[in-house]
């Protein structure tokens, strides 16, 4: 299920930056761009609260930033649980 929702946000993001390029279906475009612009802000807020966890990720610090703001809580929320049972790291 996780997976599907993350390749769901990246269906959404690149749709919202083909609409840049070109004009999609229904004039779809400024839509799913503004709809990619709350999820991204979303998720820069989740990052405040969540920044706790991101140093659990057993890679850089930058790229967990990154997941971050492209996953939401698909990312932190495994690091999270992983820490609360003790498994982390």
């Amino acid at each position: 299920m996780k997976t599907f929702f993350q390749a769901l946000l990246l269906a959404l993001y690149a749709l919202a930056l083909a609409g840049l390029a070109i004009d999609l279906p229904f004039g779809a475009g400024p839509a799913l761009q503004r709809i990619a612009l709350i999820v991204i802000a979303v998720h820069l807020i989740e990052l405040v609260f969540a920044y706790k966890y991101l140093h659990l990720y057993r890679g850089p610090l930058a790229v967990s930033v990154a997941l971050t703001l492209l996953y939401g809580l698909f990312h932190w929320k495994p690091l999270a649980d992983a820490k609360r049972r003790g498994t982390a790291g």
